[in-house]
């Protein structure tokens, strides 16, 4: 399941950015994102500074990966995206891995600034089995 308004320009960008991404389209990556664009993960404490950095880290990252987009909201300055990874065709450890990426953009539309998360799954707290649904 994908969202994506049409009436809200940005989404494009998200869009293309993915694409690009997923098709290992460098040069097609590098024309979203502005030259002093900021990617950073907050879980382990990175952060990229400029175009050309960001851009060797994605083609230098290992494994067959592969990314599917569940998700995507936007307005003219910002958005936000839900994907779904997996790694080699399989899913990772017997699961999809979840990423949410919140993005900013520039005057020009240009992305800015990337802030990605890579959360973990995990066992609930006991005592609410009763109240929930575990999917």
């Amino acid at each position: 399941m994908s969202y994506r308004p049409d009436s809200v320009p940005g989404v494009t960008v998200i869009e293309r950015y993915w694409t690009a991404i997923e098709a290992r389209d460098w040069p097609g990556l590098s024309s979203l994102l502005t030259p002093d664009v900021v990617y950073e993960l907050p879980q382990t404490r990175e952060r990229i500074r400029g175009r050309e950095r960001y851009l060797q880290f994605n083609a230098e990252y290992p494994g067959d990966w592969h990314l599917t987009i569940e998700r995507i909201h936007e307005d003219p300055t910002s958005g936000a995206s839900w994907t779904a990874f997996t790694v080699g065709g399989e899913t990772v450890g017997g699961e999809t891995v979840p990423a949410l990426t919140f993005f900013r953009f520039d005057d020009t539309g240009l992305i800015a600034h990337i802030t990605d998360f890579w959360p973990e799954p995990y066992d609930p707290p006991s005592g609410r089995a009763h109240l929930v649904e575990r999917y």
